[in-house]
């Protein structure tokens, strides 16, 4: 077979159509996904660590982040870290991931850090290939780039990450994906006067985290793409959860979370104060691997930390009823996401690879009813 005909028949198996048959008939025109690099399980569901946060060699200042960060009872301290996701998410979204109450989720990869994660969430699968974070540009097709193949999606995905990798892990050449990673600056013009700015700043912050643009320029930068250009599909991706992590400074991990929760509330509050947003768009928050436990145990990931396979994600929107924390045993893998993003896109995805399966109880009425079910009988 000839490389035209080879690429051809690609084209035909991955071209997406806009009617997906038996596709469920979704509110959501637009969707934001948010990953925060190596955010562990723990703290989103427990808040801060007692044993982490009195560590003076991993909190410089441990009077300072107690009075920050502690409180004597969990669902108080996760709220006091991550307020958006536990007054909002947690009263109109749903939270996966407690597994504490048996709510799994895992990445399907074997080698439990980022580049095969990322490939992971947006692939569908695990390719066994992809065993390094410096992997050449990504042989496999991502969701993103089929759904920007889509005309009435075309020009209306866009990428803004802190982690310089994204263009490989997504494949920029190939998929024709909107990205801006790294220290890229805004090329739109005429340029806003913020852009100008945020172009400014990040060449004159220190680099704190050597190569990884700070998440405040990142989110700025694609929250001004968002107000001028208006995509449909915005991908965010943050990374100082795990670079402060690798650095073993616990405190300002938890700054990072913090902040990461802000940037998600701005984002949600500024989508429904938007008609062409409000009601209309879905957020999709999760991670691309776990971290260890205890110290320093908690500051890596890879196959060697027990705990760094473990994963959670969350998410808000019209078609998803307010079920809060899913207290409910399930087993749920990042492989996954890929599937659901089609689904919630109407996007068909076809892959010659094996992938996950879409988690349906998100906006499904019928698994709706009965997560809701189970989850009334272990509330009472």
């Amino acid at each position: 077979m000839k490389a035209t005909q080879i690429l051809a028949l690609l084209l035909i198996l991955y071209y997406p159509v806009s009617n997906v048959p038996g596709q469920i008939n979704l509110k959501t025109k637009n969707l934001f996904v948010v990953t925060l690099d190596g955010l562990r399980w723990q703290e989103v569901f427990t808040g801060a660590d007692s044993v982490l946060i009195n560590n003076k060699e991993i909190t410089k200042d441990v009077a300072t982040y107690n009075g920050k960060y502690w409180n004597s009872q969990s669902n108080d301290r996760r709220q006091q870290l991550m307020p958006f996701f536990w007054e909002t998410i947690a009263t109109k979204g749903q939270l996966y991931g407690n597994r504490d109450f048996g709510n799994n989720v895992n990445v399907s990869n074997k080698y439990w850090f980022s580049y095969p994660g990322y490939s992971e969430i947006f692939c569908g699968f695990a390719d066994n290939s992809i065993n390094s974070n410096e992997f050449m540009p990504n042989p496999n097709v991502n969701i993103l780039e089929v759904i920007n193949k889509r005309n009435d999606f075309k020009g209306k995905v866009a990428v803004f990450t802190s982690w310089v990798a994204f263009p490989n892990i997504l494949n920029a050449e190939r998929s024709g994906l909107m990205i801006n990673a790294g220290f890229q600056q805004l090329t739109d013009q005429p340029l806003s006067d913020k852009a100008i700015m945020l172009n400014e700043m990040q060449s004159q912050l220190p680099d704190f985290i050597s190569g990884a643009r700070l998440d405040a320029i990142t989110f700025q930068m694609g929250f001004e793409y968002l107000k001028i250009h208006r995509p449909r599909l915005l991908y965010l991706a943050l990374d100082e959860t795990d670079d402060l992590a690798h650095l073993g400074r616990y405190d300002l991990y938890l700054n990072a979370i913090h902040n990461s929760d802000q940037y998600i509330s701005e984002l949600w509050q500024w989508i429904q104060s938007q008609p062409d947003y409000k009601d209309q768009t879905t957020i999709l928050i999760t991670v691309d691997h776990g971290r260890g436990s205890g110290n320093p145990g908690w500051q890596s990931h890879g196959r060697r930390a027990k705990g760094a396979d473990q994963t959670w994600f969350a998410i808000i929107g019209p078609d998803t009823p307010s079920l809060g924390e899913i207290q409910t045993p399930g087993q749920y893998y990042n492989n996954q996401f890929a599937q659901t993003i089609a689904e919630l896109t109407g996007t068909e995805y076809i892959c010659q690879q094996q992938i996950g399966k879409s988690i349906s109880s998100l906006f499904s009425s019928i698994e709706q009813k009965k997560l809701l079910s189970k989850n009334e009988m272990v509330s009472h």
